[in-house]
């Protein structure tokens, strides 16, 4: 009995598996396949039955593609190979028969790389054996197989690939079955193939792309998909914050909104309406070091002791006069000059009472150290502002001016007035915030500047030239933005007052002693726009 050719049939697997190592992709497959139309050479090895040697011959396939990577194939096979015929004589011949093989096949293709795939098939067909059988000693005739079998393709170009088969037959027919095997290699060709398109332009074509609407410009993963480093839905690459906190509002570009510019992005942002110039906590809300309702960055007396009733600046006041701040303060209406406690009543005065009775001091001469004395109140109207003849100059009110709120009733305006300097305004040192001797000058100006609305001030504040120039700038600033917020305070319309700070630019004198400093620093006021 002939044996089968094992060499080659044994050795074909390995050749399959290096061709698949070779072909690794780099990308994915780029086109989609309609028809394969191929031809190629084969060597059929026999069954040992057939007395047949194993021969070389040809191959034709022809196949259509289906979705998901099936196709379907036909193909014819012929051979012719040789055995040995002994005549009545004892003489050998050896003789060729004819080997014809026709089949269809179902293929599933495994892609691999571009243009490169793995085939595996199945299918059935019909195998004919000689001619005319006549005096023929060996098999003959047809008999129907099953076709089963293995192989690669190898792309050379996008549509022209180098294929190898490896093919079992197994003939049944009425009286034997046998079973053959063949190799073949040859050539396949690619009719109506198209590229695959890649509709986003990620570098992913559509028949892989999971992610098909992925923005222009996106990074993308091995499914098409963008990867989002910072998971603020802005892929990669069209990201320009990548560092974005988790849990922060972006814009298109993938940078953190800020609605009331705090430096906190919205969305971890627990205030996001914050003032503009407020200092804030990491959560985005404002900070409040003294407590006193007016946020740290607006306040200009971040001091401020805890209980104290504050203007709009932070700043607190002392209605009374009496060094007890307001809201600290149990008795706020204390007489002028009254000795205080700390709790700003008399001594024997209940808290919210009138104070007693204080007898006069008997020697004026003799000062009475054991009560705080009240620097007596400059008049109301501003210096140098010209009072009617007629009417006598405004008297102070009882009451102090409390920097808190507006005056309801302001004092009647006396005079108009006169650009220059307003005595007695003035600050903490290195603050803005005003002094308690400012109030009573702030109060003659308000009531002249409310009589006449169409007058238009300009309030400035100028220091020294002790501290840099940029720190002399800044601070005079704020004084004068101070003085006009007392204004407007008191009743005085806010566009009737432009503030300015001059810093040391604008020296009152060019004497560096401690009188020349002291008269360098100072509130001016001038008529921008006269009334009628």
């Amino acid at each position: 009995m002939r044996t089968y050719r094992r060499t080659v049939v044994s050795r074909l697997p390995a050749a399959l598996a290096i061709l698949a190592i070779c072909a690794v992709p780099a990308r994915a497959q780029e086109r989609t396949y309609l028809v394969e139309l191929g031809a190629g050479g084969i060597y059929q090895s026999y069954d040992g039955a057939t007395d047949l040697k194993g021969a070389v011959g040809g191959v034709g396939r022809l196949g259509v593609w289906l979705p998901a990577n099936f196709s379907l194939e036909v193909g014819a096979s012929f051979a012719k190979p040789k055995t040995d015929v002994t005549d009545l004589l004892g003489n050998t011949t050896s003789v060729g028969v004819k080997a014809r093989t026709i089949s269809g096949a179902v293929l599933y293709n495994i892609l691999i790389g571009t243009k490169s795939s793995f085939l595996i098939k199945a299918g059935a067909g019909s195998t004919k054996y000689g001619g005319d059988c006549a005096g023929v000693r060996t098999i003959c005739g047809s008999g129907s197989s099953l076709i089963g079998g293995v192989g690669f393709r190898a792309g050379l170009t996008p549509t022209v690939m180098a294929r190898s088969d490896l093919e079992l037959n197994r003939n049944k027919s009425s009286t034997r079955s046998l079973t053959n095997f063949g190799v073949s290699v040859g050539v396949g060709v690619m009719l109506g193939s198209r590229p695959i398109p890649d509709t986003d332009g990620d570098g992913i074509q559509n028949n892989r792309d999971r992610c098909p609407d992925t923005p222009s410009g996106a990074q993308v993963d091995g499914r098409g998909c963008p990867a989002d480093e910072d998971a603020d839905g802005v892929p990669n690459g069209v990201d320009r914050c990548t560092g974005t906190a988790a849990g922060a509002a972006v814009d298109a570009r993938g940078c953190p909104k800020d609605s009331d510019g705090d430096n906190i992005p919205d969305g971890l942002d627990r205030c996001p309406d914050t003032p503009a110039g407020v200092l804030v906590s990491p959560n985005g809300c404002p900070k409040d070091s003294d407590g006193d309702g007016s946020p740290d960055g607006l306040d200009r007396c971040s001091d401020t002791p805890r209980g104290a009733t504050v203007d709009v600046l932070g700043c607190p006041g002392d209605e009374d006069g009496d060094g007890v701040l307001d809201g600290l303060d149990r008795c706020p209406r204390t007489p002028t000059g009254a000795a205080v406690l700390p709790n700003g009543c008399v001594a024997g005065q209940a808290a919210g009472q009138p104070a007693p009775a204080v007898a006069p001091t008997p020697s004026p001469a003799v000062p009475d150290t054991t009560r705080r004395q009240r620097p007596t109140p400059t008049p109301r109207n501003v210096p140098r502002a010209q009072p009617p003849p007629a009417q006598p100059p405004a008297q102070p009110s009882a009451q102090p001016p409390s920097g808190n709120a507006p005056s309801q009733n302001p004092p009647a305006a006396v005079g108009k007035i006169t650009a220059g300097v307003v005595p007695g305004v003035g600050f903490a040192p290195g603050t803005a915030r005003l002094s308690s001797t400012s109030y009573v000058a702030l109060d003659s100006i308000a009531s002249i500047l409310i009589a006449d609305p169409s007058t238009t001030v300009e309030v400035s504040a100028h220091t020294d030239n002790s501290g840099s120039a940029a720190e002399g700038m800044r601070l005079t600033g704020l004084q004068a933005d101070a003085v006009r917020d007392y204004l407007v305070l008191k009743g005085v319309p806010y566009q009737q007052v432009v503030s300015k700070g001059y810093g040391s630019t604008v020296p009152r004198t060019p004497d560096t002693t401690p009188a020349g400093r002291a008269a360098n620093r100072r509130v001016e006021i001038r008529v921008v726009v006269p009334g009628p």
